[in-house]
């Protein structure tokens, strides 16, 4: 129970590596406010964590919304004490296209998402986190490391994330806060499989070659990370940048080819999960023709 009597936010927290930290989290003991979008499960969600005995509250409201993200701080510290942990999880990639026919609009919607929140989030949480010497976890990206074409802004967006959670991890380590973030790769949620997203098919048949362990990565295993970063395990970790993209960062090359098949499964899941794959449900997604 690496968690026990640590009380955390999750933001984005129902569907796809969010829903497997909430899932995770819980059964490390941890007591949840899961927050999202009007539109997301986070309600399904908190129902099956308390249906296995966890506690499991939820916020639902946009959380670039300064009112709603403090009172989302708020909700959770009134409901349970404290505050030990924030993970800023919520973000969208919602675009295809290159820089110059990128749509403005899509831009500012990343920028809202990917960065307000993670703002917002962060500036009401850290008086509580202060107070328990916590922790806050950011989901980047390794396109945040690498860039990523035709998804410019989603990219930058991250590496603000990166940048921004080392300068809080240089800030607030006088007060006993550890700050670090977790950058997946290709994950086998609705951004990088099925028709609808983000990705073409065709690009999509293409990501298990370009990962050097030939598959994707499954939510639960981005949320162990998670788990043990905001454990007291990971007491010495603050300020750091922790890749888990497959080892895409220093390939070159469609090396994931060359991985026997029996090597590209991923190893059985263990967390009841149900939207690895609804994280793009009720969002517009612009696809460049």
């Amino acid at each position: 129970m690496k968690l026990a009597d640590k009380v955390a936010i999750i933001t984005g927290a129902g569907t796809g590596i969010g829903e497997a930290i909430a899932h995770k989290f819980s059964r490390e003991g941890a007591r949840l406010a899961l927050a999202g979008l009007p539109s997301d499960p986070v309600d399904d969600v908190a129902e099956a964590i308390v249906a296995t005995g966890g506690e499991a509250e939820t916020f639902r409201g946009d959380l670039a919304e300064e009112a709603e993200a403090r009172a989302c701080v708020e909700a959770a510290v009134a409901r349970f004490g404290q505050l030990n942990i924030l993970v800023n999880n919520a973000g969208i990639f919602i675009a295809n296209a290159e820089t110059d026919v990128y749509r403005i609009e899509d831009f500012d919607r990343t920028v809202r998402s990917n960065i307000r929140t993670a703002f917002l989030m962060t500036k009401f949480a850290l008086p509580h986190l202060q107070k328990t010497r916590g922790n806050i976890l950011f989901t980047g990206s390794e396109a945040g490391i690498n860039g990523s074409a035709n998804f410019t802004p989603y990219g930058a967006s991250k590496a603000f994330l990166h940048a921004f959670a080392k300068g809080v991890a240089l800030e607030q380590a006088k007060y006993g806060v550890r700050v670090n973030c977790v950058c997946p790769g290709a994950i086998d949620t609705a951004w990088t499989r099925g028709p609808g997203g983000p990705l073409g098919l065709e690009v999509q048949k293409m990501i298990d070659g370009m990962v050097p362990l030939g598959r994707r990565g499954t939510p639960e295993e981005m949320a162990n990370i998670f788990a043990f970063l905001a454990s007291d395990e990971a007491s010495y970790v603050t300020g750091a940048l922790v890749l888990a993209d497959g080892g895409v960062t220093p390939a070159k090359g469609m090396t994931g080819e060359s991985v026997p098949e029996h090597l590209r499964q991923p190893p059985p899941g263990t967390l009841p999960l149900r939207h690895s794959h609804d994280g793009l449900r009720g969002k517009q997604v612009y696809f460049a023709k």
